[in-house]
């Protein structure tokens, strides 16, 4: 049986190549670019007049909010810049003077943040996104008074923010996803004089900004390197020598790429051709993600390639499967590294 073992060297080059070519995720390596828009609440602040030093408090209407992202992903990390702007109507604005006063305005934010994600892959479609981030918030507060009249104050004050974002692939580059925020500032201050002949000094602001968003990675996918034959002069193997092929996946993938199908068809052929009695899959993960999850992973790949087998006309009762996930790595890496020579199912006969 002539043996079909697939040139290394040139196997590794395409591996690269369809990991780049599939479909983008939360967690892609580069670039990529996301805006969101949606509702934020903002929780009823309270403040002290000074320096008559008589308390206030004020409550928000339901607002609206949009940010803007440009990050870059990293294995299962990304970091990435956001800008934001929220506002919200005041609902009701309490001052105790010597009795209630009801005043009306509108709280206006503008948010410089930097943040970093953990994108934890749970379908191949759907990832899961936790993270964090620091930076500066502006707000202007407008406060207009029982008898009309109105005044705005503005501040600075450093911020803070916990992010959780819920991300579904859709297309090459792309994904559609919600998100939630956490958003907390440091006390607030706001200098209504000579306006008002105070200022009004308070907690944190904090609120909560529910959002729907797309994102889209910026890099190319670049053709897959060719998938050229043995040299015609390479020496056949003795007759009864096993067959072996491999297959390549993308990151948190078990699809087979139109390169992948060629693999496939090739093995087919040598099965068909052998008269094969049993085909052996066995399917690999990278140490992305979890060990039970890779275990998943790489039975689905390994599914996925006696599917198409079947379909090339190998019996189905000839092939046999198996998965070892993480625990056999053709490239040794630490724990969390991507490897694209670990996500593979390796066919022999």
């Amino acid at each position: 049986m002539v043996r079909f073992m697939k040139n290394k060297m040139m196997l590794l080059g395409a591996a690269a190549a369809l990991c780049l070519s599939a479909t983008a995720q939360a967690a892609n390596d580069g670039w990529y670019l996301g805006l969101e828009g949606g509702a934020n609440w903002v929780q009823d602040w309270t403040f002290t007049v000074v320096p008559a030093d008589f308390p206030g408090q004020a409550s928000f209407d339901t607002g609206w909010a949009a940010l803007a992202t440009v990050g870059y992903g990293f294995g299962d990390w990304a970091v990435e810049f956001e800008g934001g702007y929220r506002s919200n109507k005041i609902d009701q604005n309490v001052l105790q003077p010597d009795g209630t006063e009801i005043w009306d305005g509108q709280l206006d934010e503008t948010t410089f943040m930097a943040n970093v994600k953990y994108n934890y892959p749970l379908t191949q479609k759907l990832t899961l996104s936790v993270g964090a981030g620091a930076g500066a918030d502006y707000s202007k507060l407008q406060a207009i008074s029982p008898n009309g009249t109105s005044a705005d104050a503005d501040n600075w004050a450093f911020a803070y923010q916990g992010i959780a974002q819920l991300g579904y692939a859709v297309g090459q580059q792309s994904e559609v996803f919600v998100s939630y925020r956490y958003f907390r500032t440091e006390q607030q201050s706001f200098d209504y004089v000579p306006t008002f002949d105070n200022v009004w000094e308070g907690d944190n602001f904090e609120k909560h900004t529910a959002t729907i968003g797309f994102r889209y990675y910026l890099g190319n996918a670049p053709s897959a390197e060719p998938m050229t034959a043995p040299p015609p002069n390479q020496p056949a193997e003795p007759a009864g020598a096993p067959s072996e092929f491999i297959i390549f996946f993308g990151h948190n993938k078990s699809d087979l790429t139109p390169q992948a199908m060629d693999v496939v068809k090739e093995a087919a052929i040598a099965a068909k051709g052998g008269n094969v009695a049993n085909v052996k899959l066995l399917g690999h993960a990278d140490r992305s993600g979890s060990d039970s999850y890779n275990q998943a992973l790489s039975l689905r790949r390994a599914k996925a390639v006696k599917s198409a087998l079947v379909s090339q006309g190998v019996s189905d009762g000839s092939i046999s499967m198996d998965a070892k996930g993480e625990s056999e790595p053709l490239v040794p890496t630490a724990d969390g590294v991507r490897e694209p020579q670990n996500r593979r199912v390796n066919i022999s006969f």
